[in-house]
C-alpha cells in the first residue's frame, strides 16, 4: 500500500522522469516535461532534487515500487529459491520493458562516482527488506548453507543481480536480460544452497 504524501510526490516524479527518459531519452527530456507529466511543481521537483541529473541515482525507486507490489502478491507457498527466482524475473522483465540500456548503465556510471548516497546500496530498500526475509526463511527451512549468514546471501544474490545487469549494459542490451538469467540463476542458486 502507498504511503500518502511526502512519499507519493517524490515516486510520482521519480515514475514520470523515467518513463520520460525511456520514451524520449535523457537528453531529450526536460525538468519542465517531468513536473508536467508527474503533475506536481518546479518547487516540488526541487525539494527532491537538486538537478534533472540527481534523478540518475532513483532508478533504485523504480525497482523498490515493483518489489512494493511483489512483496503483495508473492505466493507466500512458495520456496526462498522459487521466491528469489519470482523475484528476479520481475525485476528484469521491468528493465527490459521499462529501462534503456544507456540509461542503466548512466545509473551505474553515476553510482560509481558519486560521493554522496549510493541508492542501490541502500540497506533500508524495498530490496534488501525482501531479500533479508527470504534469506532467514531459507536458513530456517535448511534450504541455504549452514556457513553463510542471512548477510552473505543477501550480498552474494544482489552481487550476481548487478553483475548480470552490468554485463548486459557492458553488450549493449544484444540479449534478453531476463532469458539469460534463467539460465544462470539456477546455477548461482545451488551454490548457495545445501547439498
Amino acid at each position: 500500500m502507498k504511503k500518502p504524501g511526502k512519499n507519493q510526490t517524490k515516486s510520482r516524479i521519480v515514475s514520470a522522469a523515467w518513463q520520460l527518459f525511456y520514451q524520449y531519452g535523457y537528453d531529450n527530456t526536460t525538468i519542465d516535461d517531468i513536473v508536467e507529466a508527474s503533475n506536481t511543481s518546479k518547487g516540488s521537483f526541487y525539494h527532491y532534487f537538486e538537478s534533472k541529473d540527481a534523478l540518475m541515482g532513483s532508478l533504485s525507486y523504480l525497482f523498490d515500487e515493483k518489489y512494493e507490489e511483489l512483496m503483495e502478491t508473492l505466493d507466500p507457498e512458495l520456496d526462498p529459491l522459487q521466491k528469489l527466482v519470482r523475484m528476479n524475473q520481475e525485476l528484469f522483465l521491468m528493465i527490459e520493458n521499462t529501462v534503456s540500456v544507456t540509461l542503466l548503465s548512466q545509473l551505474f556510471a553515476t553510482q560509481l562516482v558519486t560521493k554522496g548516497e549510493k541508492h542501490l546500496l541502500e540497506p533500508d530498500r524495498t530490496y534488501y527488506r525482501l531479500l533479508r526475509q527470504i534469506a532467514i526463511e531459507g536458513q530456517q527451512e535448511g534450504v541455504f548453507r549452514g556457513d553463510l549468514s542471512v548477510n552473505d546471501i543477501m550480498r552474494a544474490y544482489a552481487m550476481f543481480e548487478r553483475g548480470m545487469m552490468y554485463d548486459w549494459c557492458l553488450a549493449s542490451g544484444n540479449y534478453s536480460l531476463m532469458q539469460y538469467s534463467q539460465q544462470m540463476l539456477p546455477m548461482f542458486l545451488e551454490g548457495l544452497c545445501r547439498s
